[in-house]
């Protein structure tokens, strides 16, 4: 049997993440090639689960039931459309040392049996319970999966542990608790176990961003007068599937009065002559996400919108900055204005303005930075993290702003940036 068919028998040596720290992270081309050495994907799914167990052991569960598919893919590398997020239509069970058991979508569990090879074969099971409770409870679902779990988790010898359970449906957690299973905080102790990256995870994150650096410079090009935010939503969407996306998460697209205060969305407004305007793009490649902000003058810019993008890059620079191994986060938050300084009642209003969050699987991993918890709640930056920092700066004319958020990757020593669309000095799409 070969190895790819007992992920059981993992080794020290798959915890290793592989950094190979050069002149430049590499962005590498999105096919598998005899002639380069690019995504080791049986190396990134032993490290995955070794980090996983790792996390398990170091907390005081024995078992990780899970529900979040960015949990579900990180242990078992099964995903099956982007349609299934938010549907609470598949589970993981991970007990001890055993190979994780998936509960998948009707045929997904089959399919998974025959071309997911790394998984044991009788642990991929058809399974569904609640669907966002559009399959009531009483129906019986809920127990029936309850009880099978609690005898999986007994056969383990892990019956006496507590349940670590990401999140779930209120009346799944009462069935595991009639079935007699203690449940605690299982995301804390996968959102440990995402923290650092290894060499496999932080190219498919700087590939994720190189498709973003394309998307920026056709935005560069599109923005005039005549074309409103949704259009550019629609071109980056169609952008982003063709270079090889699997899930444009969201696009913001806001300009002109609707800068200042950020509504985080887009509308169908036109562009207009001295316009400020920022965009995110939020997209994943192999599930990998991006969260990469720029903004844009159109046209030409005054100097009010202008100073507004210096203090933003001023910002962010600071911060770039001061990210290497061993810094915490407050220091970080530290560097950027309060809430009262750039308009805003208090941190909360601000919340996501000046702001720095982990990219994995998640948009939002660790370390979350923020003036409204890390001063009081630091954490330490660790090397492989990898996570974005943006800024935000209203205009002293009362509706504009600049925008800017670029992401990084620790190394060793510092960090290095891989959102490299220019955003040095504000962009101007098409002066006059």
């Amino acid at each position: 049997m070969t190895r790819a068919l007992m992920p059981n028998l993992l080794t020290p040596q798959d915890l290793d993440p592989n950094w190979e720290w050069r002149e430049r992270l590499p962005a590498s081309g999105h096919m598998s090639v005899d002639f380069e050495r690019r995504i080791d994907h049986d190396r990134l799914r032993r490290y995955r689960l070794a980090r996983t167990r790792q996390a398990l052991q170091n907390s005081q569960a024995g078992t990780l039931l899970l529900f979040d598919v960015n949990n579900i893919r990180y242990v078992s590398a099964t995903k099956i459309g982007e349609w299934e997020r938010d549907k609470m239509c598949r589970f993981c069970l991970l007990t001890g040392d055993d190979s994780p058991y998936v509960w998948d979508f009707g045929s997904a569990a089959m399919h998974h049996k025959l071309f997911s090879d790394w998984l044991e074969p009788d642990h991929c099971l058809a399974g569904v319970v609640g669907m966002r409770g559009t399959i009531p409870p009483e129906f019986g679902l809920m127990r029936k999966y309850a009880k099978q779990i609690a005898q999986l988790i007994k056969e383990a010898g892990m019956a006496d542990m507590p349940v670590g359970v990401d999140y779930a449906e209120t009346a799944m957690f009462h069935a595991l608790q009639e079935e007699g299973l203690k449940v605690v905080d299982g995301q804390q102790i996968m959102l440990a176990a995402r923290e650092i990256k290894n060499w496999d995870e932080i190219q498919l994150l700087t590939q994720a961003a190189s498709m973003v650096d394309g998307v920026y410079h056709m935005i560069w090009e599109e923005l005039k007068p005549g074309v409103r935010e949704n259009d550019i939503v629609a071109l980056s969407n169609k952008m982003l599937y063709e270079m090889g996306s699997d899930d444009v998460e969201a696009i913001n697209a806001i300009s002109g009065e609707r800068c200042n205060p950020h509504p985080h969305n887009f509308t169908d407004r036109y562009f207009r002559p001295g316009d400020q305007a920022f965009f995110d793009i939020l997209q994943s490649y192999q599930g990998y996400r991006t969260c990469y902000y720029r903004t844009f003058n159109i046209g030409r810019a005054t100097p009010a919108q202008n100073d507004a993008y210096v203090k933003a890059r001023e910002w962010i620079d600071a911060s770039i900055d001061a990210i290497r191994p061993g810094v915490t986060t407050d220091n970080v938050a530290k560097l950027w204005p309060k809430a009262e300084e750039f308009g805003f009642p208090s941190e909360d209003a601000a919340f996501g303005l000046q702001f720095g969050h982990g990219l994995g699987l998640a948009l939002h991993e660790r370390p979350i930075i923020s003036r409204a918890v890390s001063l009081d709640h630091p954490m330490e930056i660790q090397t492989g993290m990898v996570f974005a920092l943006e800024t935000y700066c209203p205009a002293a004319d009362g509706y504009s702003a600049a925008r800017i958020e670029e992401e990084v990757v620790v190394t060793e020593t510092g960090c290095e940036v891989i959102s490299l669309f220019p955003a040095e000095d504000l962009p101007i799409a098409n002066r006059y």
